[in-house]
């Protein structure tokens, strides 16, 4: 097969792309490990920055977005002993945020790909990539049958554990990680969500209540990394989430038998660079964070957005310009979303082996942030979404 962009990986990040390059007329072929419908299985957040909510209405996908979705003003915190805490990001940017989910993002991505006719080639395996400094080619296995798609690049947009990031030699891939030494354990229900997505700090852990659709919940506790699923009853886990979230709001709290439970890691990483020769990563392939910046998606439409236009800008212009400078512009706000995670990690979780000087930190930290207007200001413009540059 020949095509422009090969794209391994049929998660948002390559679908997206591919969405984008067929709207400017270029040729790609979308290849997935998996099937169609485990990725449309995969259950994961999608709290939307203001750019992201953008750029989905540039491309005509915002249509279900605009109807069904919830919009999200700010961020509601909970802390031990204090009174409730408002991030008003509407007053601080005038953007407002969507929650919207990954798995609905996908649908219409898909629909958009099958509408247009784009290629796309599920189940493959033994992926390898290949002559990436000439002329690349990628090559893997179907139902026992060897197939291979020359082309022009290779967008790696195939995860964490995807072969792209390893196809950068190893003396010239630098990799920057942090493990925490715990994990959320999330539920879903079938329940009406509190009126606000919130984040709780308590001495016992961190804990969040979230939302997917006015009749869909997710809650998270902070577990160790020790823990399993199977040791946390429904019943164990509503307990755990009422003590952590102040009296006040237990209201707002519909309980009810959990239709999904699992406990996410949390994982601070990033790949330099982020092209290599005819190879580009995008999505959590070159980089991933913690979830609680909600970033993890975002950080994946904005790669999108900084390599189509550097793909469109050599196929139209003939220019490289924006090739060259790809890895460079995207891990800049790459870093800047691995810093407010990890800023809010910090801030909202309880850490293994702290003392009470890191504690005392903490709290100096969120009074600052309830004192000050400037941080608020600083904090909500981290929030809500760095622009995209030109």
């Amino acid at each position: 097969m020949r095509t422009q962009v090969c794209i391994i990986g049929g998660g948002p990040a390559g679908l997206f792309l591919a969405h984008v390059l067929h709207a400017a007329g270029i040729e790609s072929i979308v290849i997935e490990r998996q099937t169609k419908n485990h990725v449309l299985s995969r259950i994961r957040a999608g709290v939307l920055e203001a750019g992201t909510v953008d750029l989905l209405r540039q491309y005509g996908l915002a249509g279900r977005m605009d109807r069904d979705g919830m919009p999200k003003d700010g961020t509601r915190i909970f802390w031990e002993g204090k009174e409730d805490f408002w991030i008003d990001v509407i007053r601080w940017t005038g953007k407002r945020m969507m929650v919207w989910g990954q798995t609905q993002i996908t649908e219409d991505l898909y629909a958009a790909r099958e509408r247009d006719g784009g290629e796309m080639i599920f189940e493959v395996e033994n992926v390898a990539l290949h002559d990436l400094d000439g002329a690349p080619s990628v090559t893997f296995e179907r139902h026992g049958e060897s197939q291979r798609i020359d082309c022009d690049f290779i967008a790696g947009c195939d995860g964490f554990h995807g072969p792209s990031r390893k196809a950068i030699p190893a003396e010239i891939r630098r990799e920057y990680e942090r493990v925490y030494p715990f994990g959320w354990l999330g539920i879903m229900v079938e329940k009406p969500p509190m009126k606000e997505i919130a984040y709780a700090y308590h001495s016992e852990g961190f804990a969040m209540a979230s939302r997917r659709n006015p009749m869909l919940s997710r809650y998270y506790v902070q577990v160790p990394s020790t823990d399993k699923v199977e040791d946390w009853s429904d019943d164990r886990f509503w307990e755990a989430l009422h003590r952590r979230l102040p009296e006040h709001a237990h209201g707002e709290i519909e309980t009810g038998p959990s239709i999904e439970k699992s406990i996410a890691p949390l994982r601070s990483f990033v790949a330099e660079p982020m092209r290599w020769g005819k190879l580009f990563l995008a999505g959590d392939a070159a980089h991933i964070v913690p979830q609680t910046g909600a970033k993890g998606l975002n950080l994946a439409f904005s790669d999108v957005f900084y390599l189509s236009r550097a793909l469109i800008t050599h196929f139209r212009e003939n220019s490289d310009r924006y090739l060259d400078s790809y890895s460079q512009m995207a891990l800049r706000r790459v870093w800047a979303a691995e810093n407010i995670s990890w800023r809010m990690t910090k801030l909202l979780h309880v850490f293994p082996g702290e003392d009470p000087f890191d504690q005392k930190i903490r709290q100096n930290d969120f009074d600052l942030l309830a004192g000050s207007e400037d941080i608020q200001r600083a904090f909500a413009y981290e929030y809500i979404g760095l622009p995209f540059e030109d």
